[in-house]
């Protein structure tokens, strides 16, 4: 120690030479830890990364969860006002069906009031001071429906035509539906309909006349005690108590028959060409075709045989088509009364 001061001396050790090959092995030790070290700090960096992306992932997934619940919440209250509507909706349908009941109920009171002051057929247009034939509006008591009827008022009065044949403008050619529902012009020649007519003619205790005429202008009648079922029992027809100035072709053959027509697989509908109560097939067949001049020879397509409009007895033929023909009906006690 000189002036107070210390000297510090450094002495490096000595190594023995025998000691130097050593250093290689430490260099080498040294070098691959180094490089184990910069692999963990490779590893790291990537793990830190890993770790970076995972995290922004987990804070997109928060996010689309808070975005969930705030859709969930939406849905909630949407929900709840939906169902707030759909309650509002059930009070105002249960005010709007006690509405339509009560306004059915009035309809309803207002057309038994009417339908009771309304004409059931053209006997009852008749027995109103009715004289003229022509188109009337009556309602059948059982349908409760209104029907546009010809009301023949001139062959002694109150008959409802449901059917006329004068001049072949319509064919009778039609299928089950037609038959039903009618078809035609009530001006001209028709078919009224199978359920109007059973709709009338159920309605009481009714008559059937029938009215023929030959191309020689020759007229006979026939007339019945006849009613026509519904369309579930095929309108099944019920005649009898034949009398009149014609011999009876109908009601003894064709009674208790159901209704057919060529779409309804009845061979004899499809043979004559119409719509009728076919037994084994006809001996009167008034909706067949028309053919002019009373002696005919068939020449429609398909199976051929008789399918004129036919009455047998009055030329004791199948092949004399008639001229004019028409059918209606009243009830039995129907009584003439003079005009007013």
């Amino acid at each position: 120690m000189e002036n107070g001061m210390c000297r510090l001396v450094a002495t490096l050790p000595q190594l023995d030479e025998r000691r130097c090959p050593d250093m290689f092995r430490c260099t080498d030790e040294v070098s691959y830890w180094l490089h184990e070290n910069e692999e963990r700090k490779q590893q790291i960096e990537a793990l830190k990364e890993t770790i970076s992306e995972l995290q922004e992932e987990l804070r997109n997934h928060r996010h689309r969860i808070k975005v969930l619940e705030l859709q969930a919440e939406e849905r909630l209250h949407l929900n709840a006002s939906l169902e707030q509507r759909f309650h509002e909706l059930e009070l105002h349908y249960a005010e709007a069906t006690t509405l339509l009941h009560l306004q059915g109920t009035l309809i309803l009171d207002l057309q038994i009031q009417h339908v009771r002051n309304c004409p059931i057929d053209c006997t009852s247009v008749y027995y109103n001071g009715v004289r003229r034939s022509g188109l009337y509006t009556v309602v059948p008591s059982l349908a409760g429906m209104p029907v546009e009827v010809y009301c023949d008022m001139d062959t002694d009065g109150g008959w409802t035509v449901i059917q006329r044949r004068f001049d072949g403008s319509l064919s009778f050619d039609r299928n089950w539906r037609d038959y039903r529902d009618g078809f035609g012009d009530l001006h001209s020649e028709f078919w009224l309909g199978n359920d109007h007519i059973h709709d009338l003619s159920t309605q009481g205790h009714y008559s059937l006349r029938i009215d023929l005429e030959d191309w020689s202008n020759k007229h006979k009648h026939a007339l019945y005690q006849s009613f026509v079922e519904d369309e579930e029992h095929q309108y099944r027809l019920h005649v009898s108590g034949f009398s009149g100035t014609v011999q009876d072709s109908f009601g003894w053959y064709h009674d208790k028959q159901g209704f057919s027509t060529p779409d309804s697989g009845n061979i004899c509908a499809e043979i004559s060409h119409g719509g009728w109560w076919y037994n084994q097939c006809f001996y009167a067949n008034l909706n067949g075709v028309y053919y002019r001049g009373g002696h005919y020879t068939p020449k429609g397509r398909g199976p051929l045989g008789p399918d004129g409009i036919v009455w047998h007895s009055w030329k004791d033929s199948d092949y004399y088509s008639l001229r004019k023909v028409s059918m209606m009906i009243r009830p039995r006690n129907f009584q003439s009364r003079s005009s007013p």
